[in-house]
């Protein structure tokens, strides 16, 4: 089904989601033809913050909003729409779209083949009906379920349409940029000179991607690596719990920039504790970019000075090799907890690969690293 089918039938004027490769149509679409645009359009960090922004919007306009999201976020959302829009408690309508990341019977990433195999008993624990929307479903039959959802919404309930794969389609794609220049896998290549026999624990998506494909061109070996393929913003949270348990070892989180606003208070939590053997990058392209590239508000954020009143008692930011090689110099000298923005570009090569491990021996490697 054409997007813009889809947009028109649901008919609603408020948009706020995190961004999700199965939904990148929509994304598009959202992005050509309002932006980022407070009156039509958010990109929120989290999802439980896109159903707190959609509720505002209905407060303040009585009118249905719209939060799309990958089935991996209807556990943030969760909280919210229970103990918040729940028709026993507020009764506040929203209309979910969900990309089925893992449906069964489709190819995926290991991260989402649990998610994808009780993303539908979800929601029906948490009482939201749900249409699945297909390659073949007819604007009519949309029009239909729409139709019926109008009078569920009616009653202060939510309702979702649960996207499959390529299940909605665009003629145009929306390309993403920003002004920097040094590539993320460069910069992850440098730092791999200074780490040496340190343990790294990296974000989802490619980042991981990136730090897997470095090890295997240099014949290093993973089990210095712990790859959080899913999980999205709690790689700071886990780099944390291995870092206060060894403090003999340093280590280092490799984070994103979208990854870091979705959970950000980890920020507050890791600076209280101030390990001195941790080191956090943020490799920061402003961008979503593993879901399609959709921006993320890291542009306009000053990370710098949040990790420092934060109490990271080193902070600092490179946006080129010479500089992150400085950086990289000072956290050697310091060994203090450490703050390291890297401005980078977006996009990465487009024969990156991804992992060929085993999760659970990744784990067990890494786990023996530590010993």
């Amino acid at each position: 089904m054409k997007v813009e089918t889809f947009v028109d039938i649901v008919n609603c004027d408020f948009y706020t989601g995190v961004p999700d490769s199965q939904l990148r149509a929509l994304c598009d679409y959202l992005m050509a033809h309002y932006g980022i645009d407070s009156k039509h359009h958010v990109i929120a960090a989290n999802e439980g913050n896109c159903v707190g922004l959609a509720c505002g919007y209905y407060l303040a306009t009585g009118k249905v909003p719209v939060v799309y999201m990958q089935n991996s976020g209807v556990g943030n959302a969760t909280n919210p729409i229970l103990s918040l829009l729940n028709e026993e408690i507020y009764g506040i309508p929203m209309v979910f779209v969900i990309g089925w990341r893992g449906e069964p019977g489709t190819q995926d990433e290991p991260q989402h083949i649990y998610q994808g195999k009780v993303t539908l008993n979800l929601l029906d624990d948490i009482g939201i009906e749900y249409v699945i929307i297909e390659e073949n479903t007819t604007a009519e039959e949309l029009r239909q379920h729409m139709n019926y959802f109008r009078g569920v919404l009616a009653n202060g309930r939510c309702v979702a349409f649960v996207i499959r794969k390529n299940a909605l389609y665009s003629e145009k794609n929306v390309n993403y940029c920003n002004t920097h220049t040094l590539k993320r896998e460069d910069a992850i290549d440098k730092i791999l000179e200074y780490a040496q026999k340190d343990l790294i624990i990296s974000t989802t998506g490619k980042i991981s991607r990136e730090l897997y494909e470095l090890r295997e061109k240099h014949g290093e070996g993973h089990q210095l690596d712990f790859m959080t393929v899913g999980s999205m913003g709690h790689c700071s949270s886990i780099a944390l719990g291995v870092a206060l348990q060894k403090a003999e070892k340093r280590i280092w989180c490799f984070d994103g920039d979208g990854a870091l606003l979705m959970h950000m208070g980890a920020l507050a939590v890791i600076g209280s504790f101030a390990p001195r053997n941790l080191v956090h990058v943020v490799l920061n392209n402003e961008a979503h970019e593993s879901v399609g590239g959709m921006p993320t508000v890291a542009g306009s954020v000053n990370m710098i000075q949040i990790a420092k009143a934060c109490g990271y008692p080193y902070v600092a930011c490179a946006e080129s090799i010479a500089e992150l090689s400085d950086c990289l110099k000072e956290v050697n000298n310091k060994k203090a907890l450490s703050f390291i923005e890297i401005k980078c570009a977006v996009g990465s090569r487009s024969d990156l690969g991804r992992p060929q491990i085993v999760l659970k021996e990744n784990r067990r490697e890494f786990m023996r690293s530590l010993m």
